[in-house]
């Protein structure tokens, strides 16, 4: 199936003829990789615009640890950590892609009002019962992850799988249907295979998910897809989190050559430059 080639927010078009590179923005004292890095105004800007420069296409805003072992955090304080950032930001850089990583539909409404173009949503609309209306209401794009967790504290459970893609198709094929039906547009939606601990924390279902990427077009969406620095690069190799950036980058590359049309991604300067790599040889 030949899924859209653009997505569309107001006056913005974000277009796949080339892969894009989504950065990574995490506005938490406790994310697994930057926790307490960009979670003051001024850190947060100033990786923006490293990130800006360095090429990216989207930038995803996140207040909420969702990883194994993250605590809860209330939607007063993940609008407190995320909307002044995000104001600041937008008007900061009106034509960059502003993505929030939500899964509540008070902060996604509030980051929708302060200029965001895209909700990143891990639940995939289980979270709370309001995001399909405001997605729906708003036309935003909005990407659906799987994750085998209903709410936001991802475990680190083994879940055992028969058939890893087939499963995970067969999910987000139930939510493509379910917002379909509350009235979101099928050019609205992005879907996430999820990776790393919200699949399972045995590593051998990511790397399925990576080497056949590509049948999740059969679903007809762009795909997204976030290996970055995840728990499977350190199981398969070994490594702590700050050791596993070649192993990023190796699943970016095996992610875009498989049909990708976004990667998520915390190294972002290097990932950029690896994506235009590869445009450059498959247009040659």
């Amino acid at each position: 199936m030949i899924f859209p080639n653009e997505i569309k927010y107001g006056d913005k078009i974000l277009t796949f003829d080339k892969p894009r590179v989504m950065g990574i923005l995490n506005v938490t004292p406790d994310s697994f990789s930057d926790g307490g890095k960009y979670n003051h105004l001024d850190s947060a800007v100033k990786r923006f615009d490293e990130m800006v420069l360095d090429g990216v296409d989207i930038i995803d805003i996140g207040g909420e640890s969702t990883g194994p072992g993250s605590q809860d955090v209330s939607t007063e304080e993940e609008l407190d950590r995320v909307i002044p950032i995000l104001k600041k930001l937008r008007k900061r850089n009106p034509k960059i892609w502003l993505s929030v990583d939500t899964y509540k539909a008070e902060v996604a409404r509030q980051a929708i009002e302060a200029g965001v173009d895209m909700v990143n949503d891990i639940l995939a609309l289980r979270g709370d019962q309001d995001m399909c209306d405001l997605i729906a209401k708003t036309g935003i794009p909005i990407v659906f992850m799987y994750s085998k967790d209903t709410n936001g504290r991802t475990t680190g459970e083994g879940r055992q799988y028969m058939d890893v893609v087939e499963y995970i198709s067969a999910f987000l094929k139930d939510k493509i249907q379910y917002a379909n039906k509350c009235g979101i547009k099928f050019e609205q939606m992005i879907l996430d295979p999820g990776i790393g601990a919200f699949v399972s924390s045995d590593p051998k279902y990511s790397l399925q998910i990576l080497k056949r990427l590509r049948e999740f077009q059969a679903l007809g969406h762009p795909i997204l897809v976030g290996p970055s620095r995840k728990s499977f690069i350190g199981q398969t190799l070994g490594l702590q989190v700050h050791d596993r950036v070649e192993g990023s980058f190796a699943s970016a590359i095996v992610a875009i050559m498989n049909g990708a049309s976004i990667v998520r991604v915390h190294d972002t300067k290097e990932t950029c430059r690896i994506r235009d790599m590869l445009h450059a040889i498959n247009q040659s």
